[in-house]
């Protein structure tokens, strides 16, 4: 069976970044598996995939804009340190979760200096080209219960409301 809409998709990967360093890795773990066509997956790897089936290995290269976006400035902002209160020592690279208008949207601290903590917004992979080894473990038809949440149930899972 060939990768399509409503197709369920376990594959393993390894992601490097262009100077091929390891991102991430389904290496040693159960593989990655999705519903395809619902957006559980970034759209570029998503539309690389498709079409593809079981046992069959594959490189795909994802530009920014079918990954993570590309890098918004607006996002990058200066807090002061008093918004961190109750951390005691707050440091580059620590993540927390900002309220925006927007909702809740996970910042990373990229510099302390004194009583300003400048923060991102953006995801971690953004403005990157992603690199990924793959190989599809395994592609079936999602049962109408999975269509109709729009993500793969696992062995026994039952959909909470």
């Amino acid at each position: 069976m060939q990768i399509a809409q409503n197709s369920v998709v376990a594959f393993h990967y390894t992601l490097t970044n262009d100077a091929g360093e390891v991102l991430d890795s389904s290496e040693g773990r159960e593989p990655l598996t999705y519903l395809h066509g619902s957006g559980n997956i970034i759209p570029g790897l998503e539309k690389e995939l498709e079409g593809h089936a079981a046992g069959e290995k594959l490189n795909v290269q994802v530009a920014p804009e079918e990954g993570y976006g590309e890098i918004q400035e607006q996002l990058m902002q200066e807090v002061p340190r008093d918004a961190f209160q109750g951390v005691e020592s707050v440091e580059p690279g620590m993540q927390f979760q900002a309220q925006t208008q927007g909702g809740p949207l996970m910042v990373t601290v990229k510099k302390v200096e004194g009583d300003t903590v400048v923060v991102d917004g953006n995801h971690p992979l953004a403005g990157q080209h992603l690199n990924f080894d793959v190989e599809i473990a395994e592609v079936r038809e999602a049962s109408e219960e999975e269509v109709e949440h729009g993500h793969v149930h696992g062995e026994g899972d039952e959909e909470q409301h």
